[in-house]
């Protein structure tokens, strides 16, 4: 057929022939076999001259559009296949104002602006579902251990901060140790993960306390504003502090250790080639960041390291000491 477009363009059997680097004794043959299954003649041929018939004409006309829809498909079908465009569905559980998912997906898109991207945010069982069901292809959440089924990987971690009224007695401080909240009460969203939850009851229970700790079907700016309005104290993840709220103020929790973790969670199945290149980033990027945090702290002294060198100088300091009194 593309020879026969050729030779229609061309009107020569031998300038076809000779564009395509072949003999013009193949062509002949090729398309004569095309006029035998068609069961039409495309061109006259004389000794001069071709000329297409009118047979031919209509045909050449929609078969070089069939053709180019046919490269079309099978250039999209390539870049489907490689990730380069598609959709991909992602559930979120932090927020986006700052931080490694921001970044994440943000990248991600500079990468691959064909990609159509969906969002759905909701609690992390909400989103281990969706997961599940292939109504998304990946999701952010905190605890895997509800979503079995699913591969997994830990791509980075944030600090606990309170959430506090603006003239609240511990909103002066740098940071809040846990023991500072034992008396406080709490408000959480229904839909937020229930790692919060737990969290609390897990620092402030003991045998003589229980932490009063409220649930309520709430957004996160809802939530912020009874905060704000002292209904209660509040947790939050540190990518959400970058969006300011009125008459709230947020402060770290003290400890290393009070981090959340986040996962990403999808199906070991899916061939979605836009969910591979989009897994393979996040890898990478959580590689460079962890790697960059182990620089920058490795650059500390360590506080042991300190203790020894402080240890030395005084023992050199007392030698010297020593000298100068047997020396007088």
């Amino acid at each position: 057929m593309r020879q026969a477009l050729l030779v229609g363009e061309y009107l020569s059997f031998q300038r076809a022939a000779a564009a395509l680097g072949v003999r013009q004794s193949t062509i002949s043959r090729h398309v004569r076999q095309l006029e035998d299954e068609l069961g039409v003649s495309l061109f006259e041929r004389q000794r001069t001259h071709v000329r297409m018939t009118n047979a031919g004409a209509q045909f050449l006309k929609l078969a070089a559009e069939a053709l180019n829809q046919l490269d079309h498909a099978a250039k999209a079908a390539s870049a489907a296949g490689t990730g380069s465009i598609g959709r991909l569905s992602i559930g979120i559980l932090s927020s986006m104002a700052t931080g490694f998912l921001r970044d994440l997906i943000q990248t991600y898109c500079l990468r691959h602006p064909k990609v159509a991207i969906q969002f759905l945010e909701g609690a992390s069982a909400n989103s281990v579902e969706a997961v599940l069901k292939r109504q998304l292809d990946v999701a952010f959440i905190r605890d895997t251990v509800q979503a079995p089924s699913c591969e997994s990987a830990r791509l980075w971690s944030e600090r606990i901060f309170v959430v506090l009224p603006e003239n609240h007695d511990l909103s002066e401080r740098k940071e809040v140790g846990w023991a500072d909240l034992r008396h406080e009460h709490f408000i959480i969203r229904q839909s937020a993960d229930p790692e919060l939850g737990k969290r609390i009851a897990t620092r402030l229970t003991d045998a003589r306390h229980t932490p009063s700790l409220q649930k309520l079907d709430v957004g996160r700016e809802a939530l912020m504003n009874l905060v704000s309005m002292r209904f209660g104290i509040s947790l939050t993840s540190e990518a959400a502090i970058a969006t300011p709220f009125p008459k709230v103020v947020f402060r770290p929790i003290a400890g290393d250790d009070e981090l959340l973790h986040f996962n990403a969670i999808w199906l070991p199945h899916n061939d979605n080639p836009a969910l591979r290149r989009f897994l393979a980033l996040a890898r990478k990027m959580a590689s460079e960041r962890r790697r960059a945090t182990a620089r920058s702290n490795g650059s500390k002294i360590p506080p042991s390291l300190t203790s020894g060198i402080s240890l030395l100088l005084a023992s050199s300091l007392g030698a010297l000491v020593r000298r100068l009194d047997l020396t007088t």
